[in-house]
């Protein structure tokens, strides 16, 4: 990490929200790891009191392999100390006022102290239930705004967001800000307390109806799904995660704002260890499914870039961005972290390299032998795909439906495993389907410029600041780094 990066984080108090999860985590072990003089870093978790925040943090954050780098280097009362001087773990939540955060001697003492805040919190499933999605993704990051604003020292809020927002545009794709109600297919405008207002409505009618919370929660996900398809996007996700950037971008008054994001994150490419990661994201599904045997025939263009970036690469963009950034000056920058344009790494490579390691490495099924996995089909439209699905599935499990109506003493597990295996890859295909048949190249020229300035200020180096995926081999990174972490991950849980 550059010298001049390390120095600025210093004496510095930061707000980070959304530490248990897998970026916020690894931003905080990088920042304590190099700039162990750090003044003060609040971490906003949800939970009920101080103790059971301190907990979370213990159990879900510092108890981490993640950690252990930092545990090796300084032993475990040292990192302990550390902790206890500078991390304040804080019960809160994004999605009300003051970050819900309710002891009003702590939150006049962080606004006086805090200098950079960091919204990481997110909720990342891409059918979520719309009254969820707007509360956390949309009007959070408002929430996280309103609160860096009362900052006495407030030199900067980053917000991370997701490439995605640019729902399922092909082509060069710009780091560009959203205009205040821009929708993505000119379909009327978007009025964001409008959907506040739907969102309310539904759910009255629902309560009204005395829905059960399982009907409740299914009329929300379709809900969501419904309004972000009317304007654009393909999923309540992207759509709510949008809503979020648009708020910011017009609320922000003179606070500088930087808007990170990351296309698919992937396990650590080098820091603090190669090939850790938390949590089956995106693609990872695919690959662990495929490992198991569970996936013979999947959606996808073989010719699709899959924007893949490793976590530290992201979390050092981050770092990087605050750096340049903070105090500068009252702009609003867009960063693209991803490595479609630099590196392009294509579906059917990462296929050809997941066979090959299967074939070599495979797991073990419940009975002690090896999952032969074989190449599969790949089909490149849907309907070719449930065309496929019908003949090969579909049309022998309604046989084995019925034998197993008229005879449910006989075979009544294998319809049962089959029927699993065909709804969980008609799930995986219908959730993932405008990213595995996606034709945008995310351009990143503002990336590119930050990263040419970490060049000029070169001086001395302490550690790594590495976020140019021209760095990755990407069959040395999937082959012997990113699977063998995703198994690692999969066996331990």
């Amino acid at each position: 990490m550059d010298s001049k990066c390390v120095q600025f984080f210093q004496n510095k108090t930061i707000l980070v929200t959304g530490v248990p999860g897998f970026l916020a985590k690894v931003f905080l072990e990088k920042i304590l790891r190099v700039q162990p003089d750090v003044k003060r870093l609040y971490l906003l978790l949800r939970s009920s009191d101080n103790e059971s925040a301190m907990e979370r943090f213990r159990t879900e954050v510092l108890e981490k392999d993640l950690f252990r780098v930092l545990r090796n280097d300084l032993g475990d009362a040292n990192l302990k100390n550390l902790v206890l001087k500078k991390v304040a773990p804080i019960p809160g939540d994004i999605s009300v006022v003051n970050l819900g955060v309710k002891d009003s001697d702590l939150l006049q003492h962080m606004w006086n102290e805090i200098e950079i805040i960091v919204n990481v919190a997110a909720t990342t499933n891409f059918d979520e239930r719309y009254d969820v999605g707007l509360s956390i993704n949309t009007f959070g990051p408002l929430n996280v705004l309103n609160f860096a604003k009362k900052c006495v020292k407030g030199q900067l809020l980053l917000h991370v967001s997701t490439a995605y927002v640019c729902g399922e545009k092909p082509g060069i794709l710009p780091e560009k800000t959203f205009k205040m109600g821009e929708t993505l297919n000119s379909n009327g405008k978007l009025v964001i307390e409008t959907e506040m207002e739907l969102m309310k409505q539904k759910l009255k009618e629902l309560q009204k109806q005395e829905c059960s919370e399982e009907e409740i929660a299914q009329s929300m996900k379709d809900l969501g799904m419904s309004r972000a398809k009317l304007h654009g996007w393909p999923n309540t996700y992207v759509f709510t995660k949008s809503m979020g950037e648009m708020l910011l971008g017009n609320h922000r008054e003179n606070l500088p704002l930087v808007i990170i994001r990351p296309t698919m994150i992937t396990s650590t490419f080098s820091e603090p260890f190669p090939g850790w990661i938390e949590g089956l994201r995106t693609i990872d599904s695919v690959i662990v499914a495929y490992g198991k045997g569970r996936l013979k025939c999947f959606l996808a263009d073989s010719n699709s870039v899959l924007d893949l970036i490793p976590v530290d690469m992201v979390a050092n963009a981050m770092v990087m961005a605050v750096a340049i950034h903070a105090g500068k000056s009252d702009s609003q920058d867009v960063y693209h972290v991803g490595s479609s344009c630099k590196n392009p790494i294509t579906f059917g490579k990462l296929h050809d390299l997941a066979a090959r390691y299967f074939t070599k490495s495979p797991l073990v099924g419940r009975d002690g032998s090896p999952i032969i996995v074989s190449k599969g089909t790949i089909l490149s439209t849907m309907s070719q795909f449930s065309f496929y699905m019908t003949l090969r599935y579909k049309l022998p499990l309604q046989m084995l439906r019925l034998i197993n109506i008229v005879y449910p003493w006989w075979n009544g597990n294998k319809y049962k495993d089959i029927d699993r295996k065909i709804n969980l890859a008609m799930r995986l295909v219908d959730l993932y389907r405008p990213y595995v048949l996606f034709k945008g190249i995310f351009d990143d020229m503002n990336t590119e410029r930050m990263r040419l300035k970490r060049q000029d200020i070169n001086n001395q180096i302490y550690g790594s600041l590495e976020f140019d995926p021209k760095s990755i081999d990407w069959e040395d990174y999937i082959t012997n780094i990113h699977i063998p972490g995703l198994i690692t991950y999969v066996l331990q849980n």
